[in-house]
């Protein structure tokens, strides 16, 4: 009898998760959350924030307040957390952020339909230096096989995958995650950078992240490729450090507005000419992946300068970098730029939490 019943829940688990690949098609949690980015896509592009339900401009652990939120009435579709930190086993972020408090807050975003990416800002591991330590050009092939300090990024990996394991429901599912590491290395204030590894170096750090990722079974890691505004992209240029069709989903494009107006504008433009037709060419996703104005000094910077350049391009989502009392990026009820935002959240184009539910 016991046999009997052993092949009869067996027969019932295999035709349960028959069901389920059925149902799916056989996609993984990446897929479909493509599949929700490209879909969502052709409505207009999501809102995101870094950071957002942790602090603004004015508070502090207060939870559940946002300050876009408190703007508008809702939260961004996006949030963006970093795990810079996890790698040396600490409690908090580079931010000073709980890694208890991103589980949860990310957890809770996607609970109540939103969507999540996740960066990282390492620590050097050669140096023990932060992330913008670039006082060594060997830290790349410091971490790659036959470096010296290879087995210690091993643990620096395992440590990011355990936290990642954690990101499931309550039901042990896990969520879909837009993952995006190593980036803005078309810059050089990362030990990963441009002028800190080769090409080679900089592929081989892709790939032995993406793979021991992968080897853990990770198929809800949609990943990210995102370069630093740049304005003089070409083909050959760009492929030399893309790590490769199938190795990448979504295109990205840091951009902050750290000179003139005119240049953030002119090379905005010329980045997006480029990476939209070679999206389109390579039949990948595009997104601003980080943007802003440090302590806005333009209160009409969002409808007057971003949106306008936004609304030319395919992207899926912009992410806002975060707020903090000393240096924000994103909009503030206290501050004279948050009757803009306001503008921009009423656009027809625009989407936020309740728009993609």
């Amino acid at each position: 009898m016991k046999k009997i019943f052993l092949f009869a829940f067996a027969a019932m688990m295999i035709t349960a998760c028959a069901t389920k690949k059925d149902a799916n098609d056989g996609k993984t949690i990446a897929n479909q959350l493509e599949e929700r980015l490209a879909s969502l896509q052709q409505k207009g592009y999501m809102a995101g924030h870094q950071d957002d339900p942790f602090y603004g401009v004015t508070w502090e652990w207060e939870y559940g307040r946002s300050d876009v939120k408190d703007i508008t009435g809702d939260y961004p579709a996006v949030m963006g957390f970093d795990l810079g930190g996890i790698e040396k086993g600490d409690e908090k972020n580079l931010d000073s952020v709980p890694f208890m408090r991103i589980r949860e807050q990310l957890l809770a975003h996607v609970a109540r339909g939103g969507i999540v990416t996740l960066s990282w800002h390492p620590r050097n591991p050669l140096t023990s230096g932060n992330a913008w330590d670039v006082s060594d050009t060997t830290v790349v092939r410091s971490i790659l096989p036959n470096g010296e300090k290879h087995e210690l990024f091993q643990t620096w990996m395992k440590r990011v995958a355990d936290f990642i394991e954690t990101l499931k429901t309550d039901e042990g599912v896990r969520v879909p995650i837009i993952f995006r590491p190593w980036h803005e290395n078309n810059g050089s204030w990362f030990w990963w950078g441009q002028k800190l590894c080769s090409d080679e170096e900089f592929h081989g750090l892709w790939n032995m992240l993406q793979d021991y990722m992968n080897e853990r079974g990770f198929s809800n890691l949609l990943w990210s490729y995102s370069p630093n505004l740049d304005g003089q992209w070409t083909t050959e240029r760009f492929l030399a450090r893309y790590p490769g069709d199938d190795r990448v989903t979504l295109i990205g494009e840091d951009a902050y507005q750290w000179g003139t107006e005119e240049e953030f504008r002119s090379g905005v433009t010329a980045d997006l000419d480029f990476l939209s037709a070679f999206a389109k060419e390579h039949g990948k996703l595009l997104a601003m992946t980080e943007c802003g104005y440090k302590n806005m000094p333009e209160a009409d910077w969002w409808t007057r300068v971003l949106k306008p350049l936004m609304d030319k391009y395919p992207i899926c989502y912009f992410l806002l970098w975060r707020n903090y009392k000393k240096e924000y990026f994103g909009p503030s009820p206290s501050l004279p730029c948050g009757e803009d935002y306001k503008k921009l959240y009423e656009a027809e184009n625009t989407l936020f939490l309740n728009d993609i539910k």
